[in-house]
């Protein structure tokens, strides 16, 4: 079995949020801020180094003004 931070959907996923920050003009520091962490934990899920678990994509997803329901859509679109 891949794992999973290494397949086409969880890339999409992380394209996703991060298309989704950039869109709210929002740097990792400024997202992390929202978030009230460090910058490095953005950056980690952002380029695969780190793995969100639900509960963290779902503040994620808040502190972007996301419908997680939406972005999951999104992500099963791609086929793996």
């Amino acid at each position: 079995m891949t794992e999973s931070v290494h397949t086409n959907r969880y890339r999409r996923f992380r394209e996703l949020l991060t298309a989704a920050r950039l869109d709210h003009g929002l740097t990792q520091e400024a997202l992390a801020k929202r978030l009230g962490c460090i910058q490095t934990y953005v950056s980690k899920y952002e380029r695969g180094e780190r793995r969100l678990d639900v509960v963290e994509f779902l503040d994620v997803a808040t502190a972007l003004e996301l419908d997680p329901v939406k972005v999951i859509r999104r992500m099963q679109a791609t086929d793996d």
